[in-house]
């Protein structure tokens, strides 16, 4: 059988300090979504999100909007101690602004992550390394208030 009941809802958590270090409870496997929630205050340049194979691990998706480069969102992989080949393309506006919430879901996928904010499309990335029970890391860092992750 299995009925098609809805997800449970998550807790809701009060304000999280960056930076901010999760273990991600099974790690990540096709259609886990990772949801985070947050403000970027006036003055911010830039901050990251990583998904790691463990602490201080290869970073499978390094996520980093860059407010002082006009709203890009760069992505990159750091595999056995190098950095990959950046990415800059995004398929919609521009969602992280100076002064202004976000809500970003990051879904892992068979073959690549989508990244979703405001519930758009924002932009994939091809998994350079497969997921898995190993990639259990998530680690935000910068010019970013965290309301929710």
């Amino acid at each position: 059988g299995g009925g098609s009941r809805p997800p449970p809802s998550p807790p809701f958590l009060p304000p999280q300090t960056v930076p901010f270090i999760a273990t991600i409870p099974g790690g990540l496997f096709p259609k886990k979504t990772i949801v985070i929630k947050g403000f970027i205050p006036h003055d911010a340049g830039r901050f990251h999100i990583n998904l790691r194979a463990g602490p201080g691990g290869d970073v499978v998706l390094h996520l980093n909007p860059r407010m002082d480069e006009g709203g890009a969102v760069v992505r990159n992989a750091f595999l056995g101690g190098c950095w990959g080949e950046e990415e800059r393309d995004i398929s919609c506006c521009h969602p992280f602004q100076r002064g202004r919430y976000f809500d970003l879901s990051i879904r892992c996928g068979n073959h690549r992550f989508k990244v979703f904010a405001e519930g758009q499309p924002l932009l994939e990335f091809r998994h350079r390394v497969p997921c898995g029970p190993h990639v259990d890391v998530l680690e935000i860092e910068g010019d970013v208030v965290l309301s929710y992750t």
